[in-house]
């Protein structure tokens, strides 16, 4: 009897287990064929029934979804007479049936393109966003909280807050945030509403105080559209600590900015600081080896483009010795042949400069034609950090700063611990008596024009990286050049230091509220005012040229 007993509860308990086995088994289907439905919906010949397919699957939430709604925006969705939808594969000849995966073998032509417009697009955007939150990858799940951000539907919500439960990378997490809040703006509840503007207010988004401002409003009777005076007064400090926190955010920008262009400035400066600063030579055709610096790091860029691809993104550290050594043996070729001859005459130097400057840039046409030439930047050199919202900082500008810092350092080693230096600095201070003493003053005068040249080459590398490649790009910075000289003391490396980064940090402030042009004029009035102060600049210089 007790066998009985046993062996029924054991039947009971495996017909249990079948049914309920039955249950998930039947379950699967059914999902499956909702899917099924709601997918079958996007071949309607009817927008609305496509809407509202496209509605249906984002109510599912089945990521499965998300092969056929993109081909749909994309215009590869095809429907055949059953009611079957296919993905047109890349290679447009073949096609597959979009939930299956089954290869479809009739004529592509015989299958029916759904059309789409405008308004389907949008709704496919916005359930994409949703399905998306789902993906392993972050960037897409970022990219959809953005969409969904820009975006806000009520509908939306319920899916967020479970993304956002679940989400555990902090950037995809604060757009979340930030989605969240807006689809609550209008809620009936003042927790929620006040929340919202809490979440806004932290985002220090720029592109929310329309929102904010929307809570602020009245209607037309004069009445606010807000009743709750809580809510408001945080909508009002919401929209003031936005602007301060964007205030912040511009000045970092702008001083970010500055320094980038200071230290261009710089290294287009140091090398004239040497040559008019140290020699006394008045040089317009500076700028040009800025340009044959440039032009030497598109030379290198292409042959490891064409001949070296695999080391591609090295190329930049190939040109490096390439850009400093083209100018600065132009540089004393120049020195030999012509300005050799001019010492002690800085009106004719000024015009056989300006004259060599114009040869060199029509030279330059000539082989590389009159249009621009880009210069790509290495991978390494793309992107950046993004420090906050509205604050990025670039690669390729945060390179070029420490390699300012990197190449005045060097100068500067060169200058004070070397030979070379020792006897630049003794030419400097008294020529004749250097001469008694048996330094070659003359081939100092090469060498130390063609470490100006050379450093302005270092320069024209540094500009390829931000903006274009000209025949005539030395001649915008020229001017700036011997300003950041004069400024800063003539001969003085220290003051261009100062001189440099000094000006290009006042033009990035300046530009925002007077424009590129008269930004420069208010800098160029402002040095004319301080040299009239102080004739010698920021740091004096001692040796002959101050004797003189």
């Amino acid at each position: 009897m007790k066998y009985y007993k046993n062996t029924t509860i054991v039947i009971i308990l495996i017909g249990l287990l079948l049914q309920l086995f039955a249950v998930n088994v039947n379950a699967a289907p059914t999902t499956n064929m909702e899917l099924s439905q709601a997918l079958a919906g996007l071949g309607a010949k009817s927008r609305k029934k496509i809407i509202n397919s496209v509605k249906k699957l984002g109510q599912i939430g089945d990521p499965a979804a998300i092969p056929a709604l993109e081909a749909l925006q994309e215009r590869k969705l095809r429907a055949d007479a059953n009611g079957r939808i296919y993905i047109i594969n890349d290679d447009g000849t073949s096609a597959k049936e979009a939930l299956t995966g089954e290869t479809y073998t009739g004529a592509i032509d015989d299958l029916y393109t759904p059309i789409i417009n405008n308004r389907v697009r949008r709704v496919i955007k916005t359930v994409l966003a949703r399905l998306k939150l789902k993906s392993s990858d972050p960037e897409v799940r970022l990219l959809a909280a953005k969409h969904l951000a820009k975006n806000p539907r009520e509908d939306a919500s319920k899916e967020i807050q479970t993304a956002l439960e679940k989400e555990t990378n902090d950037e995809v997490r604060e757009a979340l945030a930030l989605a969240l809040a807006l689809t609550q703006i209008d809620s009936p509840r003042k927790d929620q509403r006040l929340q919202t503007i809490k979440t806004i207010a932290e985002s220090g988004n720029l592109k929310f105080i329309p929102l904010l401002k929307g809570v602020l409003a009245k209607d037309s009777t004069g009445n606010f559209i807000e009743p709750d005076a809580e809510v408001r007064k945080a909508a009002s400090k919401a929209i003031k600590a936005i602007k301060r926190h964007m205030l912040l955010i511009s000045t970092i920008r702008n001083l970010f900015y500055g320094l980038s262009l200071g230290s261009v400035l710089l290294l287009a400066a140091l090398g004239l600081a040497i040559t008019f600063g140290l020699m006394g030579v008045i040089n317009m055709a500076h700028g040009e080896m800025l340009m044959l610096g440039a032009y030497s790091t598109y030379i290198i860029q292409e042959i490891f483009k064409n001949f070296l691809p695999g080391l591609f993104e090295w190329y930049i550290i190939a040109s490096i010795p390439v850009a400093f050594i083209v100018p600065a043996v132009v540089g004393m070729i120049l020195e030999r042949t012509i300005i050799r001859h001019l010492y002690g005459r800085p009106l004719e130097t000024l015009l056989a400069t300006w004259g060599i400057s114009l040869m060199l840039i029509q030279t330059v046409r000539l082989i590389f034609g009159a249009q621009n030439v880009e210069v790509s930047n290495p991978s390494w050199l793309s992107g950046g950090f993004q420090i906050t919202q509205g604050l990025l900082l670039t690669n390729n500008r945060i390179s070029i700063i420490l390699f300012a810092v990197f190449v005045v350092f060097l100068v500067w080693l060169l200058l004070n611990r070397t030979p070379l230096g020792l006897m630049v600095r003794a030419v400097t201070q008294s020529r004749s008596t250097a001469s008694a003493m048996g330094i070659l003053t003359s081939r100092i005068d090469m060498w130390t024009f063609g470490l100006g040249s050379g450093i302005a080459g270092l320069g024209g590398l540094a500009l390829s990286q931000i903006g274009n490649v000209g025949p005539e790009l030395g001649q915008s910075y020229i001017v700036d050049s011997f300003m950041v000289v004069v400024l800063g003391g003539v001969g003085k490396i220290a003051g261009t230091v100062f001189g440099a980064f000094g000006l290009g940090i006042i033009n990035k402030f300046l530009e925002p509220f007077t424009g590129a042009v008269l930004g420069k004029i208010f800098v160029l009035v402002f040095i004319i005012l301080f040299i009239q102060k102080r004739p010698q600049g920021i740091f004096a210089l001692k040796g002959r040229l101050a004797d003189g």
